[in-house]
This record gives structure tokens, sequence and C-alpha cells, in this order.
């Protein structure tokens, strides 16, 4: 029987949960499999913790996590996916926002052969301060990454086991577990569901999360893409800037000997300010290649096979 694994970080949710216990106790019920539902209180100063505790001494399927003090989203995910056994791994917000009832069309999409389904909230009823930097967030993601999903930030994904357990996850890493998937040869894929208005409580959004976001996305696109080449990142680099100092250089040089030989009046070159940037564009290439050099130096010095490839399953017949 395939077993089940909901993680629900959350974070001062004390409004939604009995109700969201319920309708995910509803949906789940109806199933052909077992299930645990695991809560993440990441420091909630409400009541919180006092209904989880609740929850848990009358749902012997709930769990609870409680953190310290507030580490972020990313660490709920990663504290729940560590303590769940489910094959199949849930993972959804505690604002009601998400429809427990689109859990049997994501698992039936899984099963078509994906290893994650994320769910794309194609009518949101979020404030415009929150739809329109997520939709500008969104483009930027799928168009860089080549990872063609309508929404990242949804929290509502069904995975299998597989891929919680190979990507590791950091910082506010969580946006872009799609893009790391894919990048680790599994299959993704989007699913439209139905969103609704936030039944309790207020969003826990700010504005320091989009700098944040783009400088995480900026790291996520160096580590699948170029952490196992750095030096097709930093020598691309190094050479487009080395050349661009030299042929700055060289123009420079055709003008010095014009002077010398009297065939055109210029002004001497050690004195232009394009003399000067010629000289660090070429400094600047030598650095970033040597950048560059310096990575896969590190690189072979860690290597190690297993980290190369990750075996879905292997056909062999008995010696």
């Amino acid at each position: 029987m395939t077993t089940l694994s909901l993680v629900i970080p959350l974070l001062n949710e004390e409004g939604n949960l009995r109700l969201l216990h319920q309708k995910l106790t509803e949906v789940l019920s109806t199933l052909d499999c077992s299930y645990e539902i695991i809560f993440v209180n990441d420091g909630s100063a409400d009541g919180s913790p006092q209904i989880l505790e609740e929850l848990f001494k009358s749902d012997p399927a709930v769990q609870v996590i409680h953190f310290q003090q507030n580490f972020g989203k990313t660490a709920g995910l990663v504290a729940g996916f560590r303590q769940s056994r489910g094959e199949i791994i849930i993972t959804m917000d505690a604002d009601l926002q998400d429809d427990p009832a689109e859990i049997p069309a994501m698992l039936a999409k899984l099963k078509e052969g994906y290893d994650l389904v994320a769910a794309w909230r194609y009518h949101r009823h979020d404030p415009i301060d929150k739809t329109w930097p997520s939709r500008i967030f969104n483009w930027g993601v799928s168009t860089f990454s080549g990872v063609r999903l309508h929404d990242f930030n949804c929290g509502f994904k069904v995975y299998r086991r597989a891929v919680t357990e190979r990507i590791p996850l950091y910082s506010d890493f969580h946006r872009f577990i799609p893009v790391l998937a894919v990048g680790q040869g599994f299959r993704v894929t989007e699913l439209p569901v139905q969103h609704h208005p936030r039944h309790a409580g207020v969003s826990k959004y700010g504005a320091g999360r989009t700098i944040r976001g783009l400088l995480d996305f900026i790291t996520v696109l160096f580590l699948t893409t170029y952490l196992k080449h750095p030096l097709r990142l930093f020598g691309l680099a190094g050479l487009a800037m080395f050349g661009l100092g030299g042929l700055i250089e060289l123009y420079l040089a055709v003008e010095w000997l014009q002077r010398a030989l009297g065939l055109a009046e210029v002004e001497p070159i050690g004195t232009r300010p394009l003399f000067t940037v010629g000289i660090l564009a070429m400094i600047l290439g030598i650095q970033l290649f040597s950048t560059g050099l310096l990575g896969e130096m590190i690189r072979y010095f860690t290597f190690r096979p297993e980290q190369e490839y990750a075996i879905k399953k292997i056909l062999q017949h008995d010696s």
C-alpha cells in the first residue's frame, strides 16, 4: 500500500490549523493509502503550538516538529522531509489557500510517470502587490532556467521520495525545487489547481524576499549549470574580458605606431584613460580564468563518482 507524508511548515496560523486538519482528513480518508501529517511549527508566537499539541493527541496520524525559533520555510521543509516515511511526499501551506481536494488529481498526475508535480495557481486570490512580483519572478526563473512552469513559488507540490532525498536545500531554495530537480534528471510537470482567499491570519510575505530570491536564483543557476564545470563560466568570462582588453591595447598600439611614423597626429596613449581600461580588462580576464582553474582543481580533489549520477533502476541477471 502506498504511504503518503504531508509536510506542512507554518508560522502563526492558529486560525487555520483545525479546519486544515479537518479538510485533509476528509480527503485522505478516501484514498487507498496510509498517510501521516507532519506539521512543522517554525517558531510561532500565537496559539499555533497549543493547537498542534491538541491535534497530535487526537489524531495518531499527526506528527509535530517545533522549532526553537523562526528558521524559515526551507528549514521547515527539510525537517519535514527527514521526519517523513512516505513513498510520496506532499507539501502545502497552512493558510488554506491550497485546496486539499486537489490532492487526488495531483497524485494521479504523478502516476503518469513524473517525479514532481507542482501546483499552478492559475487564478490567484492575492493582492496585486503579491501577484505582479510573483509573475515577474516566475517569468524570470522560467526564462533563464529553461524549466517551463508558471508558478515556482507555490508551496503545494507532490514528490516521489527520491526527489526529496537527492536535492540538498538551504537558504530559501524551496522556491527553486523544480529547477534543482530538473538539474538532477527528474521529470517535472505542473497542474492547474483551485486557489482560495486566505481563511484567517495575514501573509508572511515581505519585500525583502524579492531580493533574497534573486540572489538565491543566481546561486541555483550556477549550481545547476556550472558547478561541475566552473571553468566553462569563469574561463569564458575571462577570455572575453582578456580579448576585449587586448583589442583595446591593439587599437592603441596601431595609433602609437602611426604617431611614431608621422602618419597621424594622435594624443600619446600613455595618458589616455582607454589605455588603463584595456590593461584592467586584461588583468580581470586573467583573474577570472584563474578562478575557473582553481574551481576545477578543487572539484578534481573533491570529486566523488557517486555524485555524478542517480540510478533509477538496475536490471540484471543473477549470476
